[in-house]
């Protein structure tokens, strides 16, 4: 207003400008009306192109973490921040209301010190659902091992949850988080523990000491206690497992979440005041070092031979004997080793292979199991011309002997012998009427 004041008594947009302590820009806007008091303008929201993608994936999953759909948008094109993202979201309400989400009570939970170095927290994640061509049943297998002090986490993949399969994996995560702390810590798992006490089976014993380290096991009902790794369970199963598509290999999806994982060291904490993110606390922390060889569980998996006498194992293919299409056999490998058996039901080990990088997708193949199969395969090549489906062939003698037999009648049969006629009765009856007495028959009147 006083803009405008100034201007009806003939000051110039520069002495306005002065006298105001304003833009010339600024005042020429006002005064031509393309600018309105306490309002602002607004640069066009880069959210709103990607609100029909966010409320479309919103719908078909109400739970889809934040995060997870900010890389997708990320991905298409989104330049906004992650900040700005969410508060699109509670703008726009692009999340749908779900009740029971909305129901949870509150409780008081104790603030446990983790020293760096002291402890690794260890966990299974059943993950539901898994591709059918991973051939593992209703639920894939994820062990998740995190830091207590940094919350670093690394997981990997497995077949299943028995103690060899722990082992295996339990090694691959100290060897991905760089070494082991003094200290593991797990929920009461039966193949760390006997449940019912919490005391540690001797042969996972056998497994903390080649590794030295303790093993602490969980009170009964205090999942909190190792909050770190079921943190890192729900991102791993919000962020990467939610949209794992169908088509993905085992290898493919255990590179995703490695690089899930990596992405999260860059996750920022405050230590003393000074902000830090993960991968610094996790670098700084003092670690043991790992022998050279997981310790030597035995691993034995079931699997199928296929038509071109292959097994898999571990992303690999290696050979067996021909003549073995769709037989089950059991592939055995001692951790450590540098080679696996193949053994059939009957415990007959009919191959020995090198063992190949874990995913690498080799083909393992026997020189003599090549030279048998080809000899096989050539063995059942026939060289005669093919059948000449269009040429007539009645039905020969033996076919017909056999469809007479079929019929109850004696092969050569004609149609005249198909009724039977006894001879000797007539010849009674023709002698009976020879040889019986004549009645003379009475004459009308007598």
């Amino acid at each position: 207003m006083d803009a405008h004041a100034l201007r009806r008594q003939g000051w110039t947009i520069s002495a306005i400008a002065r006298h105001l302590g304003r833009d010339r820009k600024t005042i020429r806007a006002y005064l031509n009306g393309e600018r309105v008091p306490q309002q602002r303008r607004q640069a066009p929201d880069a959210f709103v192109p990607f609100l029909d993608y966010c409320r479309q994936r919103l719908a078909d999953d109400p739970h889809l973490w934040a995060s997870t759909l900010f890389d997708e948008i990320v991905q298409l094109g989104y330049a906004g921040a992650y900040s700005t993202f969410t508060r699109a979201l509670r703008r726009y309400e692009v999340r749908p209301h779900c009740e029971p989400c909305h129901a949870s009570q509150g409780r008081d939970r104790a603030v446990i010190e983790h020293p760096p170095g002291e402890e690794i927290q260890f966990d299974w994640v059943e993950l539901p659902d898994p591709p059918a061509a991973w051939g593992v049943g209703a639920n894939a297998h994820l062990l998740v091992g995190a830091l207590a002090h940094s919350g670093r986490w690394r997981a990997v993949l497995a077949e299943s949850e028995d103690f060899p399969h722990l082992i295996q994996a339990l090694d691959a995560v100290l060897r991905k988080l760089g070494g082991t702390t003094r200290k593991w810590r797990f929920d009461r798992m039966a193949t760390v523990c006997y449940p019912s006490s919490g005391q540690v089976t001797p042969a996972f014993a056998g497994a903390a000491k080649y590794y030295g380290v303790q093993v602490a096991i969980c009170p009964p009902r205090r999942g909190n206690r190792k909050g770190v790794v079921e943190k890192a369970n729900h991102s791993a199963a919000q962020r990467w497992w939610r949209t794992v598509p169908d088509a993905l290999t085992v290898e493919q999806a255990q590179s995703g979440v490695d690089k899930l994982a990596v992405r999260m060291d860059e996750r920022r904490r405050s230590v003393d005041g000074v902000k830090v993110t993960v991968a610094e606390l996790a670098d700084a922390e003092p670690m043991l070092v790992l022998p050279a060889l997981p310790f030597p569980a035995e691993l034995e998996v079931a699997r199928t031979v296929s038509p071109q006498a292959l097994v898999s194992f571990e992303g690999n293919l290696y050979s067996v004997p021909p003549g073995m299409p769709g037989a089950q056999v059991t592939v055995r490998h001692r951790l450590g080793e540098d080679y696996l058996h193949i053994v059939t039901t009957g415990r007959a080990v009919v191959a020995r292979h090198e063992l190949a990088p874990r995913g690498a997708g080799r083909k393992v193949r026997d020189a003599g199991h090549v030279i048998a199969l080809e000899r096989a395969v050539l063995a059942q090549v026939s060289d005669r011309a093919p059948c000449k489906i269009k040429t007539r062939r009645p039905l020969s003698p033996a076919a017909l002997a056999e469809a007479e037999r079929l019929r109850g009648q004696a092969p050569g049969a004609g149609s005249a012998e198909r009724v039977v006629i006894n001879l000797d009765t007539y010849a009674a009856v023709a002698d009976r009427l020879r040889t019986a007495p004549t009645t003379p028959k009475e004459e009308p009147g007598e």
